[in-house]
């Protein structure tokens, strides 16, 4: 196959360059997937480059799924034999989960079958921790100190570190937060996202043998929206790439919009600091937007003062002008903007509309205007499936029959369905366990034998000790659709939802069939329970637009990469 055919001169260049560190700055609209995805074609094809030993690395699921189904389309591959194409955390994971072990010489309890806690796994371990240290939500929100603890982390700095630098009340609190949820990630040989990365950072860093490995086994290394890359990132890039240097970065620096979350956009800036023997490559060919618009957007990003620099341009034409409409107020702004939808929707019924906005709450008004005029829109970036409330109860189930220790998703199930746990005999619990320094199921399992529990609570606690002992041996023997089937029988969970009146609740049973339907579809694949739940923990599925509804309303960061 040509991989030529079609592109422009800078593409060809891109896609021809073979050995050593290439930086490809991709403007907006500029073709930067069909170039990454025809370079790996034309390594293959012809350099010989074994498909398993090149890693493309992206942000998205989404992404990386368009990346892997378009090389797939430009080089027939057998079955399972193609590129390596991850998610940043995705990545970690294999990595961890085959060269873990490495990992216990600077953390010794650590196993390769260790759980992974999501954002809510991380809020309900906060907020059991903020009630053992009789901590007031209200002045101190579990989401803000997270925040807090996950820019620490990303900075490097350990609860010590960070105590030098928070020296208020407040600070000593979350410091001490730190450290108590540090220590119950660890008992419970759990990974939040950020460890992910940074553990797997530390593998690399502490165990030769496993660094030697992966160095040797990548032959082409490849990194998408490098602007977007925080430190541990970074790192992981250099260190993966010690030995061949085939590193190719591609990213934009103007669209670097994620230093919130710990982006830094000097990776991207000082790449040629790091490899000073990279080319460069520009493609600044636009074949998406209209030069009004290059136009305006190249005036707004020509004022920032930390750029490579690029001129993007296009064939496209003038185009429609650029409006711009001020309005007195937000509410004559939503109407504005729903007049204006209502328009060009009675034009051009089939014609996609989006709403951009810079955060969420903006959404209301607009939300309420286009209700006005009955404009159906879809809300993007909502809760996606695997973060609906009946979908974390039964992963929280699995999650506790894999591992015993794990505290969060004992406290979110040991009472659903209601069993006559209540928050009194929970609080006790927590307060054993942390009194002993053991894990709650082992403070369950105290609590009984002392018979320190009132009679009633202490039933209903054997109750749901004997359930899970139970569970946890049927979950030896029978695949993960099948265990879910006994979860959802056995708990009474499924009989909760039957005999549920409330808005939704047809609903909550379909999120639940299909969440059997993915089990039965991994069971299929051959995956384990800690399979399934990686992909639970990893998979996303929030950025996936509703085509049915013809007007989008969306953030900024969340249309990015939709276009």
């Amino acid at each position: 196959m040509d991989f030529l055919s079609g592109l422009n001169p800078q593409q060809q260049q891109a896609v021809l360059h073979v050995n050593g560190p290439l930086l490809i700055l991709a403007g907006a609209g500029s073709g930067k997937t069909r170039v990454v995805t025809h370079r790996i074609g034309h390594l293959i094809a012809n350099h010989n480059v074994v498909p398993e030993r090149i890693l493309a690395v992206t942000f998205t699921n989404k992404a990386a799924r368009e990346m892997r189904e378009r090389v797939e389309k430009l080089v027939e591959l057998p079955p399972r034999r193609g590129p390596n194409v991850f998610t940043f955390h995705s990545f970690c994971v294999r990595l961890l989960r085959r060269d873990g072990a490495g990992l216990q010489k600077v953390r010794p309890t650590f196993t390769r079958d260790f759980l992974i806690y999501d954002d809510d796994d991380q809020l309900a371990l906060l907020k059991s921790l903020c009630r053992q240290m009789e901590i007031d939500e209200k002045a101190l929100p579990p989401r803000n100190v997270l925040s807090v603890i996950s820019a620490a982390k990303n900075r490097g700095e350990t609860p010590a570190d960070l105590a030098r630098k928070e020296t208020g009340e407040k600070g000593k609190y979350v410091v001490a937060l730190y450290e108590k949820y540090s220590d119950a990630l660890i008992r419970a040989n759990a990974l939040d996202f950020d460890d992910l990365l940074l553990e797997s950072v530390r593998l690399l860093e502490v165990d030769q043998p496993t660094r030697e490995k992966w160095n040797d086994w990548i032959e082409h290394l490849m990194v998408d929206e490098y602007q977007d890359t925080n430190s541990a990132q970074y790192t992981l890039t250099r260190l993966l790439s010690q030995q061949r240097r085939n590193v190719c970065v591609v990213g934009d620096e103007d669209q670097s919009i994620y230093s919130w979350r710990g982006a830094d956009i000097r990776n991207i800036l000082d790449f040629h600091r790091d490899f000073p023997d990279a080319v460069t490559i520009r493609l600044e060919q636009n074949y998406r937007s209209t030069r009004n618009i290059l136009r305006a957007a190249g005036a707004v990003i020509a004022n920032n003062r930390e750029r490579l620099g690029k001129n993007l341009w296009t064939d496209a034409g003038d185009g429609p002008s650029v409006t711009v409409y001020q309005a007195p107020d937000g509410e004559g702004e939503a109407l504005w903007i729903a007049d204006r939808i209502r328009r060009q929707v009675e034009r051009e019924p089939r014609k996609p509309v989006a709403v951009l906005y810079r955060t969420n709450f903006q959404s209301r008004q607009i939300e309420e205007a286009l209700r006005r005029y009955r404009i159906n829109y879809a809300v993007v970036g909502g809760l996606s499936f695997y973060q609906r409330a009946e979908i974390k109860d039964m992963l929280a189930y699995l999650k506790l029959l894999a591992v015993p220790s794990d505290a969060v998703s004992l406290l979110r199930v040991i009472n659903v369905p209601a069993r006559g746990i209540g928050k009194t005999t929970v609080e006790q619990i927590e307060n054993h366990a942390t009194q002993q320094g053991i894990p709650l199921w082992e403070a369950i399992e105290d609590l009984v034998a002392r018979r320190q529990l009132g009679a009633r609570a202490e039933n209903a606690v054997v109750v749901f000790r004997n359930l899970i002992e139970e569970l946890r041996a049927v979950a030896l023997s029978v695949p993960v659709h099948e265990l879910l089937e006994a979860i959802l029988d056995r708990t009474g969970y499924r009989q909760m939802l039957k005999e549920d009146r409330t808005p939704g609740a047809e609903n909550r049973i379909e999120n639940i069939d299909e969440l059997l339907n993915a089990a039965a579809e991994a069971s299929e694949r051959g995956e384990s329970l800690t399979d399934f739940l990686d992909h639970a923990a990893l998979v996303a599925d929030a950025d996936q637009v509703d085509e049915r509804k013809q007007v989008s309303l969306l953030t900024v960061h969340n249309a990015k990469g939709l276009e």
